[in-house]
């Protein structure tokens, strides 16, 4: 899977769990199984993510695909 700005933060979170603590790095936590935030994370893109919390895209992008390939 090749996360772009338009990967569901959901879809990261299912298929590479073991990466949510890079994710946590920039502020998103992990998702309780039967939280609001679930609910959340399935309509949040990557884009959206680092908007909200800031972070420039690229970085957010090359970071996460570093990460998974690490794998």
């Amino acid at each position: 899977m090749e996360i772009t700005k338009d990967t569901r933060v959901s879809a990261i979170l299912e298929e590479y769990g073991d990466i949510a603590d890079v994710m946590e790095v920039f502020g998103i936590k992990r998702v309780a199984r039967y939280s609001i935030r679930t609910f959340i994370t399935k309509a949040i893109t990557v884009e959206w993510a680092a908007r909200v919390h800031r972070v420039p895209l690229d970085k957010f992008l090359e970071i996460l695909n570093q990460a998974i390939a690490n794998k």
